[in-house]
């Protein structure tokens, strides 16, 4: 990765085509954005009550907790409104809204220290999303809903844009997490055993690249980036909203990052080094 494009007025074409060549764009914060965290905002805090969503783990035994985000997670993801509120956000941001698709967006939480790790505020390792049968033409679209520190972030690791890490993705089947292993996070409160793909040789973390941006903004990164979750030392949650989008016609062309050593990710399905 060499550029970081803040507040870009290119086309979404032209951000598409550096976006698969390991770039990374940010926006400041603006009324579709903001309207998509303010919204998570609202059912967050309606959830938690009269604690601050970000301090509440200082409050409350960890069962708890993650009885909240049983329950608050599922309704943001699924919520109408949070479709509706993409939808607005993309076509502001200049996609093409006849070729873009999108999935359900994630409210996800990162706990400070060792108080929840796994299940429903599971720490990243770090990994590619390709890993776990995303296409190359795969854009991650990621926004905080509240403030946060660099050492709460999230790390994107550009060395390994153009570098092969054996991992595990030849076990990961997508079916079988989607019918069984997703809707088990809850369960998975002191470890978590779900099968997932991880790097298979040691990773050079550093040097790594961490954005930190006000709450609303939003930041884009290639699928193929290898990224991780921060080990949280900053005494509160991280809570956060990302979602991905997919051009149907660079899924149908094969047009996507070129991955590891110009090969491309989206049709190495059986390899275990992608």
């Amino acid at each position: 990765m060499n550029t970081i494009y803040l507040d870009s007025n290119d086309s979404d074409d032209l951000r598409r085509q550096r976006l698969y060549q390991g770039q990374v764009y940010v926006y400041s914060s603006r009324p579709s954005t903001r309207a998509l965290c303010d919204f998570a905002r609202e059912l967050t805090e309606e959830a938690f009550g009269s604690l601050n969503p970000c301090e509440a783990q200082h409050h409350l035994p960890v069962e708890k907790f993650v009885a909240i985000l049983a329950d608050l997670k599922p309704r943001f993801i699924h919520h109408p409104r949070s479709k509706v509120l993409i939808q607005a956000m993309l076509a502001d941001l200049g996609c093409d809204m006849e070729q873009t698709y999108f999935d359900v967006p994630r409210l996800r939480t990162a706990a400070d220290g060792d108080y929840l790790k796994s299940g429903l505020a599971y720490a990243f390792h770090p990994h590619r999303d390709t890993w776990y049968s995303a296409p190359a033409c795969q854009i991650n679209w990621w926004l905080p809903v509240y403030e946060f520190a660099s050492d709460s972030a999230m790390a994107l690791h550009p060395p390994y844009w153009d570098k092969p890490l054996k991992n595990g993705s030849r076990e990961y089947d997508y079916g079988r997490w989607n019918a069984e292993s997703r809707h088990q996070a809850a369960q998975h409160v002191k470890t978590d055993t779900r099968r997932q793909p991880r790097p298979e040789e040691p990773v050079q973390v550093d040097p790594q690249v961490r954005i930190v941006c006000p709450p609303g903004s939003v930041y884009l990164f290639s699928a193929a980036q290898l990224h991780s979750t921060v080990p949280n030392t900053s005494g509160k949650t991280r809570i956060s909203v990302d979602f991905r989008t997919v051009i149907r016609n660079d899924a149908a062309e094969v047009v996507g990052a070129a991955g590891e050593r110009g090969i491309g990710l989206c049709l190495k399905k059986s390899a275990g080094t992608r």
